[in-house]
C-alpha cells in the first residue's frame, strides 16, 4: 500500500543510478536505519509506476528469507515513489573488491552463500536477471550477505525473446553480466540459469578485480556474450584453484544446458572445494556437478546435429 506520509528521515544519499537515487535514513517512530530507493523521474510513467509496485511486491514476499534484503513498505516520496528497505550495514561487493583482494578461502565463503540465497529465490520461481557485484551487499564484521535490487525480476515462466529485438542500450540487465540468451540474439529463452551465467561472471570479477569482456563498445561486448570464451582463471593466475576456475567456466558456459542446473548442484561443488581447501590447502580438480540435478522440468532448447552450423 502507498502512504503519503513521511515516517522517515533521510541521512545521506549513497548510490545514484539512471533510474532510481539511493538513500540512507532512520525510521523515526523506532530510529531504525532504512535504504530508501527512490525513483529518479519526479513524474514517473504509468509503465515506471507498475514496474517499481512489482519490485516492492516481489522483495516483499521474500521477507521471510533472511538472505534477501527486506521490502518494508512502499510510499510516497513528493511525486515519485519510495522503496523502504533493510539497512544491516553492508556494502556492495563492487565496493568491497575495490577496497580489499579476496584470498580464495573468503572467495568460497561468500560464494558459497550468494549460491544459497540465489537458491532461494530460485525455490520461491523468480528469476532475478540482474546478478553483479552491486547487486549483492555485504557486512564483513557480522559475515552477513543479502541480494538486493529485484527491478528487473520476474515471477513468470521462461521468456521466449524474439530474436529481432531493441539495440543494446534497451536490453534489459547490466549488460557486462547478462546471458547470452538476454541479448535477444539467440533462440533461446530466458530462465534461472540465465542467473547462473551472471553468477559466472559475478565470481570472475570477485576473483580477479576484471570482467570476462571488458570493452565499452554495447555491440562488442553483446559479441563477446555471444561468441567468445574468456581465458580461464586459472590461466590468468596459476595461484587459483583450477577446480575453482572449472567451476567458473561452467557457469559462463554459451549454452544454458552446459552451464549448472541447480544452484544446490553448484554449492556442492563449491563447499567442495572448501574442504578441500581446509584439508589439504589446495583443492583438486574433480567431476563437476556430479550432484547437480534440477527440480524444474525444462525442454531443452539446443540444437541437434547442427553442431558445424552452430560453430560457423
Amino acid at each position: 500500500m502507498i502512504k503519503n506520509n513521511l515516517d522517515y528521515q533521510i541521512l545521506e544519499k549513497i548510490y545514484e543510478s539512471p533510474n532510481s537515487i539511493i538513500y540512507r535514513g532512520i525510521l523515526k517512530q523506532d530510529n531504525r536505519p532504512i535504504i530508501l530507493k527512490i525513483l529518479r523521474r519526479n513524474y514517473p510513467t504509468p509503465w515506471e509506476i507498475n514496474r517499481y509496485t512489482q519490485e516492492y511486491e516481489i522483495m516483499s514476499s521474500l521477507n521471510n528469507i533472511k538472505t534477501i534484503i527486506k521490502a518494508y513498505d512502499l510510499q510516497r516520496y513528493e511525486n515519485t515513489l519510495a522503496i523502504l528497505l533493510e539497512d544491516f550495514g553492508g556494502q556492495s561487493l563492487k565496493t568491497f573488491i575495490s577496497q580489499s583482494q579476496l584470498t580464495i578461502k573468503k572467495f568460497l565463503n561468500i560464494a558459497i552463500k550468494i549460491t544459497e540465497s540465489l537458491a532461494t529465490i530460485h525455490g520461491a520461481n523468480i528469476v532475478h536477471k540482474d546478478i553483479n557485484p552491486s547487486n549483492i551487499v555485504y557486512n564483513s564484521q557480522t559475515e552477513e550477505l543479502k541480494i538486493i535490487d529485484f527491478g528487473l525480476s520476474t515471477r513468470l515462466s521462461p521468456e521466449l525473446l524474439n530474436v529481432c529485438t531493441p539495440p543494446p542500450r534497451q536490453l534489459e540487465g547490466t549488460l557486462a553480466y547478462i546471458a547470452p540468451e538476454q541479448t535477444g540474439r539467440m533462440n533461446y529463452g530466458i530462465d534461472y540459469r540465465s542467473d547462473f551465467y551472471s553468477l559466472g561472471v559475478t565470481f570472475y570479477q570477485l576473483l580477479t578485480n576484471k570482467l570476462p569482456f571488458e570493452t565499452n563498445d554495447s555491440m562488442e561486448l553483446v559479441h563477446c556474450h555471444l561468441a567468445q570464451q574468456p581465458l580461464s582463471l586459472y590461466e590468468i593466475n596459476r595461484n587459483i584453484p583450477i577446480a575453482v576456475s572449472n567451476i567458473i567456466d561452467k557457469l559462463l558456459a554459451k549454452i544454458p544446458e552446459k552451464r549448472y542446473q541447480s544452484a544446490w548442484g553448484l554449492k556442492i561443488d563449491l563447499e567442495k572445494c572448501l574442504r578441500q581447501l581446509e584439508t589439504n590447502s589446495a583443492t583438486k580438480e574433480f567431476t563437476l556437478g556430479s550432484q547437480d540435478i534440477s527440480n524444474k522440468f525444462q525442454i531443452p532448447q539446443k540444437l541437434y546435429g547442427r553442431e558445424k552450423e552452430i560453430e560457423v
